[in-house]
């Protein structure tokens, strides 16, 4: 028994909460392995630069514990953030794409359905540092190289797998989320909107279109990560069942 842990120890009264929320939660999806992916990457300059972005991983955390109150087991394949581990899910810390990438293909085979929720950095670094760089006051050129591209080559070797991705975009972004639904062979992707307010990086909320593999396109309201992230289960269980 860990320190603060024993037989005496009562839970807060959040994860009590939590706990009691999970217990009245009907079991749908009860025999379903899922691996899920959140927060951001880190690509390293030198041991105190990197280049990452605003990700908070609320998300794919939401995904994993609305999974697992379902009656899922769930591996959470998690880049650096400030979530506590949900308690239930078998946590792993990553910190760049190519961690990322070794986590997700060593568990690949063990999943029946991915939710790739994690914002993974297109470039890293082509030289990183062994020593903090030395302040220069004079331009520096940057040279990058692009990082594998872990959906694609999920959707590669999908087999009877449900797949889910996710696409940040402004703009036009649905025409654009609809090629990368068909291109890297998923079953949905979520469409997120980068330029609305309240919504996205590091909001308690989200505003999404689902894009389903049979055509459908379905826009939610703005509402809380966690109902999508039950709306993303149960096309996840449509999908499972068959």
């Amino acid at each position: 028994v860990g320190e603060g842990e024993g037989w005496g120890r009562m839970l807060e009264p959040e994860e009590l909460l939590e706990r009691l929320q999970a217990f009245l939660t009907p079991k749908d999806l009860k025999g379903l392995k899922l691996l899920v992916s959140a927060g951001p990457t880190r690509e390293y300059l030198d041991p105190v630069r990197y280049l990452s972005n605003p990700s908070s991983g609320r998300m794919g955390y939401a995904v994993a514990e609305a999974a697992r109150d379902r009656g899922a087991e769930v591996v959470l394949v998690s880049g650096p953030t400030a979530l506590p581990a949900p308690w239930g899910v078998e946590v792993v810390r990553v910190e760049s794409a190519l961690e990322m990438r070794e986590a997700i293909l060593g568990r690949y085979s063990w999943a029946q359905a991915v939710v790739m929720a994690a914002a993974v950095a297109d470039y890293r670094p082509a030289e990183v540092s062994r020593e903090k760089e030395p302040k220069a006051l004079e331009e520096k050129v940057l040279r990058l190289v692009p990082n594998p591209d872990i959906l694609k080559e999920l959707g590669e070797n999908k087999g009877p797998r449900v797949l889910v991705g996710f696409a940040m975009e402004t703009g036009e972004g649905l025409a654009r989320a609809k090629e990368k639904l068909l291109r890297k062979n998923l079953d949905l992707i979520v469409l997120n909107w980068v330029n609305r307010e309240g919504v996205g990086f590091g909001s308690l909320e989200n505003e999404v279109v689902l894009l389903l593999r049979d055509g459908r396109v379905l826009e939610l309201p703005r509402m809380k990560k966690r109902q999508v992230a039950d709306r993303i289960l149960d096309l996840v269980k449509e999908f499972w069942k068959g």
